[in-house]
């Protein structure tokens, strides 16, 4: 799940990022930072994460993460970026996001558990907002359908796809098939069967069994990848 959310984050190399909430979509995110080579301190009101994550991130905290004067000791408005991973507890998400506008923090992402919170934490300052099981879901759900091998949707309705090339492109190149103009989606790239990744061109000829790289507006990505199952 970090890895998946880390995506969506337009982060420079080597920012610093602070975490609060090390539970398990916190510290997978927290993590996945890590290893992407950014300074991350993880904030959480328990001991036991805390304990458990110490060894992992460049600092780890225990501390009430609601408190802006505790957040300013710790040097949290010294960081651009925030992720507010609270997950069960509201009343705490949305104080701790306040806390960190008080900051004037100039990228805060956070995690909602509804609808409703993500509307309220986007009135009071939040830059993002993800929603974790429902995005996971949506992603598990096009890959079961067998649509696609995977998928990455962006919050202003683009996405990105590995799907099996369908019928109407095969043994054509693009041009040929007009899949931009037919479609609304380009064709990014293209990897075959034992030979190396190649970027796409109009004169990319594609044959039964190639993978393709599709990018383009949500619906129109699905609608073409729907066509890998078979309809022409």
């Amino acid at each position: 799940m970090g890895k998946l959310f880390t995506e969506q984050f337009a982060f420079g190399e080597g920012d610093s990022v602070v975490v609060i909430g090390l539970g398990r979509f916190g510290g997978a995110v927290a993590q996945s930072l890590v290893s992407l080579g950014h300074d991350v301190m993880g904030i959480d009101r328990d001991a036991d994460p805390v304990q458990a994550w110490a060894d992992r991130l460049t600092h780890a905290v225990q501390a009430d993460a609601t408190n802006v004067m505790v957040l300013r000791q710790l040097g949290v408005a010294d960081f651009r970026h925030a992720i507010v991973g609270i997950g069960d507890n509201l009343a705490a998400s949305l104080m701790t996001l306040m806390a960190l506008s008080e900051l004037g923090i100039p990228d805060i992402w956070v995690k909602a558990l509804t609808e409703d919170h993500g509307k309220i934490a986007q009135r009071i300052g939040a830059h993002h907002v993800v929603f974790p099981e429902a995005d996971m879901g949506e992603r598990v759900a096009h890959l079961i359908s067998g649509r696609m091998i995977d998928y990455i949707e962006f919050d202003d309705g683009f996405a990105i796809a590995k799907i099996q090339a369908p019928p109407a492109t095969h043994s054509r190149t693009l041009a040929e098939s007009q899949v931009r103009e037919k479609f609304g989606v380009t064709v990014v790239g293209v990897k075959r069967a034992n030979e190396d990744f190649q970027h796409a061109n109009p004169e990319t000829r594609i044959l039964p069994g190639d993978l393709l790289i599709v990018s383009g507006p949500t619906t129109k990505v699905e609608r073409f990848a729907g066509r890998s199952k078979g309809r022409g």
